[in-house]
């Protein structure tokens, strides 16, 4: 019975540890999903941010301001 006792504890502490690993790569991957969102609306408001300069320096180009 040692045998299977010892088969039995290799094969659980191996789930635990394949279990662990497939946590921690989900993990990774949807902080770096995260990451990629957070960059896209920096870049989303920076492009829109801009784009009202622009809009803001055409306007007062039209009423001739300096």
């Amino acid at each position: 019975m040692g045998i299977m006792d010892d088969a039995k504890d290799a094969a659980e502490t191996a789930g635990r540890k394949i279990k662990d690993a497939w946590d921690d790569t989900a993990d990774r991957i949807g902080d770096k999903v995260d990451e990629a969102k957070a960059d896209a609306e920096v870049k989303k408001a920076e492009a829109e941010k801009e784009s009202v300069e622009r809009r803001n320096e055409a306007k007062a180009a039209m009423r001739g301001d300096d």
